[in-house]
């Protein structure tokens, strides 16, 4: 890397510098923590494996530490930034520091949970995702848009050991049965505190989420299958012949479903795939009352 390049990205000084002209103090309101260290940005760019032929969805870009190192790395970059302050400034910082990518780079300003289209047909997905709503705006995104190959985001370690749990695990939930319909997800690393500005009092971590080759073979609708899900979490402690009674429309309907699926009514949801979830939502009783609505993702669980 020259040192043109080098001297792109954002330091302490830089961010600070940025943020005292815009008059910008960061909000736990949007959960804004801003990345500091152009190292960690690096990091982040390598592990994500963006490719010089991607285009790359970015949400919050912030100041635009992450928004400049995946410039230099992919063909382009589309951000998403709900601030009116940020996204106002975010191009001219393109601009200003990297000239030569900056047609490259556009911006939605846009609450991510609202956005349903985008400039370009995103290929990744890679952010620093504000901790009070990352996993809403992950499976919003990967729903949303289906070109999305390869997502690298960082989120709170919890959310994080969330997303990537496996059946068995006491943390696996709602996120976890939900991002694994998308994408085969894993931890891809740990961020410390001291990145970050105003440092939060957690630790992070990155979260990789490929996208399956195929989709998981049901005859269920997604909104079927996650409706499933989350009333197999809502009681979490109960067994799924009595969590999924109300889902079935009673438990006696409920164990009819679960023995068809292949799945002890004496199971509980923490112990099921998502394979499993959809192979019950198949075998939904007749006459049972509708599927939930298809609505936006809750970060329950």
């Amino acid at each position: 890397m020259s040192s043109t390049e080098s001297d792109a990205l954002l330091g302490p000084a830089d961010i600070r510098e940025l943020a005292a002209a815009l008059g910008v103090r960061p909000t736990k309101q949007r959960g804004q923590n801003f990345v500091i260290d152009a190292n960690t940005v690096r990091r982040i760019v390598r592990t994500a494996e963006v490719r010089p032929d991607d285009v790359v969805v970015e949400v919050g870009p912030g100041l635009g530490s992450l928004t400049l190192a995946l410039l230099e790395a992919a063909d382009r970059v589309v951000a998403v930034e709900i601030d009116d302050v940020l996204a106002a400034a975010l191009p001219a910082t393109v601009a200003a520091r990297m000239p030569g990518r900056a047609d490259r780079f556009s911006l939605v300003h846009s609450d991510a949970m609202l956005v349903t289209e985008l400039p370009e047909t995103p290929t990744a997905l890679v952010a620093n995702l504000p901790y009070n709503v990352a996993v809403p705006v992950l499976l919003t995104m990967l729903e949303r848009f289906p070109s999305i190959e390869r997502t690298l985001v960082m989120v709170q370690a919890e959310v994080a050991d969330r997303l990537a749990a496996r059946p068995g695990n006491k943390v696996y939930g709602v996120p976890s049965v939900k991002a694994n319909w998308y994408a085969d997800v894993k931890r891809a690393g740990s961020i410390g505190r001291t990145v970050f500005w105003p440092a939060p009092n957690v630790d992070s971590g990155l979260v990789s989420l490929v996208r399956r080759a195929e989709p998981v073979k049901t005859s269920a609708s997604r909104a079927e299958v996650f409706a499933v899900v989350d009333a197999a979490f809502a009681q979490r402690r109960k067994t799924l012949r009595a969590a999924l009674s109300g889902w079935a429309g009673s438990a006696p309907a409920a164990e009819a479903a679960l023995v068809a699926a292949g799945v002890s009514p004496q199971a509980r949801g923490e112990s099921l795939t998502v394979e499993e979830f959809a192979a019950i939502a198949e075998n939904k009783p007749t006459g049972a009352g509708p599927a939930a609505p298809d609505t936006d993702p809750e970060p329950a669980a």
